[in-house]
């Protein structure tokens, strides 16, 4: 299993047990969450290593095949000698080499056997322990909406209703730091429900409602998520008095407002600022502080949506990570360093033309679905030096906040990944627009962005007036060198290889495997691809495949390495699609270099 596997595995936990939550014990530690924070770290890293592991026995593979070809050899020469006189001495030394062979292949072939064992073992356990580290973490729903139950009572009297509250699925492992976080914006929502939602009881009565409203709170883990639900059964929301307001505050014409649908309109209330209330109360203000909790749900990765039926209820659904230790993160390239956006922040990704981007009062914009995005460059935002694009189209991400969208200039796309959250060192403070790291699959450290900040520092260059136009020339502008990929899951032969061909004059990516590369290949444009052919998730032979079966891709030249060198193997390397089938010995001398010089040039 790779390491983007066992993490996803490790996210997906609508399946797992927390042990540690629901195991009963009257023996307590106390432990600092910068401890835990560490452990949790290291419990990541354990798992990062122990996947390496099985990479390194499938190399093992490849000697084993490589001095079973020697041993047939030699069978070969003892063949040829049995039909010709040949000396004693000649046959005795020919017999010792064929015994040694024996021996060696029956040793690699048990060691073979043990590694692998090993491999699954250790990963079995990293995978283990970090289910246990993560289930340290969690706590039960009921520790965070402990005082509910009397907050409900006390505003009842004071508003002389009456409210049951049903609490439902108190014992969901919740996310302590999601937990904490979660506290200030349930509480807010339960005041709105009571005081703005739930009717009197005379008025209830009228409606022939029962005298008694109820607000439901419930937790449960779906689809690997934590989701949370706020509904009451009050008055609802009236979208056509909020339509009227919408325009009323100049939010859209009176033509725009009236083709919106009910959902779109209760959108609205997570404006900042926006609010139907004129009466200001001393339990939940003009009823605003949706947009408070909208913020609060984006900044741990989530979402929340309302749906209300007027005059019946209303219902708010959170749905959340259920540990803030795991992120899915788009991984770009920022002025030749990779740089982490959690997914969940990420509105889209866009590959724009020239042609695409427009000035408007010195502004660069461009056009998204009907929306006008302000394109910068996420270089400068970041204060790293410019860096020339290789691509002919230019990379942007598109983040925003309840106000603005902005689409950020970048290198390039790398993919995305499933990273192990690592805060970072306290003795740094709060760095501009960095929220954490990470470490990459081959253990190279990648900083996690904070998109929040980040729209906070666009907008104050945008007010400040430091914003630089994007030199989107000198972005277009396409690189003279080649650009490769090398596919291969051992690291020895993965960098030798990008070493090699970057002392050539290449420009070279590397992937782990096949289906690593076919996720860089349809992200960046490559002149030429080199591919093993004995990899996991996606061998080189099922890639050669999908690339010429691509009507995009299928012009993409094809350079097979493999160590095998059988002639089955080079026919089904060529059948598959292959320009060039070479085995690995030919690092040696010019063979590969020749042939990648024969299919793109210098």
């Amino acid at each position: 299993m790779d390491h983007n596997s066992a993490l996803s595995q490790s996210v997906r936990q609508e399946n797992v047990t927390f042990e540690a939550i629901t195991t009963p014990t009257d023996r307590v530690v106390r432990v600092t969450a910068e401890n835990l924070n560490r452990i949790m770290g290291l419990a990541g890293e354990s798992l990062v290593e122990a996947n390496w592991l099985q990479p390194f026995a499938d190399s093992f593979t490849a000697l084993k095949s490589r001095q079973s070809e020697l041993s047939r050899l030699l069978e070969t020469i003892h063949t040829t000698l049995a039909n010709t006189p040949a000396s004693s001495e000649s046959l005795q030394v020919l017999d010792t080499a064929r015994r040694k062979a024996q021996e060696c292949r029956e040793i690699l072939g048990d060691r073979l056997g043990e590694l692998e064992l090993y491999a699954r073992r250790t990963t079995n356990l990293s995978d283990r322990l970090y289910r246990e580290v993560i289930a340290s973490h969690m706590r039960p729903f009921a520790d965070g909406v402990q005082g509910f139950p009397r907050m409900v009572r006390d505003l009842c009297r004071r508003l002389n209703k009456q409210v049951k509250l049903e609490i439902v699925g108190q014992s969901t492992p919740v996310d302590r730091d999601i937990l904490k976080k979660l506290e200030a914006p349930l509480t807010h929502m339960i005041r709105n429900a009571i005081d703005h939602g739930i009717e009197p009881p005379d008025q209830r009565e009228v409606a022939g409602k029962v005298i008694e409203g109820t607000v439901r709170l419930e937790a449960f883990h779906r689809g690997g998520m934590l989701a949370i639900s706020v509904s009451d059964d009050g008055r609802g929301i009236d979208p056509d008095f909020i339509r009227q307001h919408i325009v009323e505050s100049n939010l859209a014409s009176p033509e725009t407002a009236a083709q919106l649908t009910e959902a779109e309109i209760i959108e609205f209330l997570f404006l900042p600022g926006f609010s139907t209330t004129k009466q200001v109360t001393e339990i939940s203000g003009r009823g605003v502080g949706l947009d408070i909790v909208k913020s609060m749900v984006q900044e741990v990765g989530g979402t929340i949506r309302a749906i209300s039926q007027f005059r019946k209820s209303t219902s708010f659904y959170f749905q959340l990570p259920l540990t803030l230790s795991v992120v899915r993160t788009l991984i770009v390239e920022i002025s030749a360093e990779p740089y982490a956006f959690p997914l969940a922040r990420v509105d889209q990704i866009v590959k724009l033309n020239k042609s695409d981007i427009y000035v408007v009062e010195g502004r660069q914009y461009f056009t998204k679905d009907g929306r006008n995005i302000g394109l910068i460059a996420a270089s400068h935002i970041l204060d790293l030096p410019e860096t020339l694009s290789v691509n002919d189209e230019l990379c942007v991400v598109v983040i925003s906040d309840q106000s603005n969208a902005y689409g950020l200039l970048v290198d390039q796309f790398l993919g995305e990944r499933d990273l192990v959250v690592r805060p970072l060192d306290p003795r740094l403070g709060k760095v501009r627009d960095i929220s954490a790291s990470a470490l990459m699959d081959d253990g190279s450290p990648v900083l996690i962005v904070d998109v929040s900040d980040l729209v906070r520092s666009i907008d104050n260059m945008l007010n400040s007036g430091q914003l630089r136009p994007v030199n989107v020339n000198k972005a277009k502008k396409v690189s003279s060198r080649k650009r490769l990929l090398v596919v291969d899951d051992s690291i020895t032969v993965r960098e030798m290889t990008r070493k090699l061909l970057q002392n050539r004059g290449y420009d070279v990516d590397v992937a782990v495997n096949g289906m690593d590369a076919w996720t860089a290949i349809r992200s960046n444009s490559y002149d030429l691809i080199l591919s093993d052919i004995d990899m996991p998730r996606m061998n080189g032979i099922e890639l050669v495949r999908q690339i010429k079966e691509h009507p995009k891709l299928h012009s993409l030249p094809v350079i097979i390495v493999s160590y095998r060198d059988r002639e089955d193997d080079r026919i089904q390397g060529m059948e598959a699609g292959a320009d060039y089938y070479i085995t690995k010995s030919s690092f040696h001398d010019d063979t590969l270099v020749n042939a990648i010089i024969d299919l793109i040039g210098q």
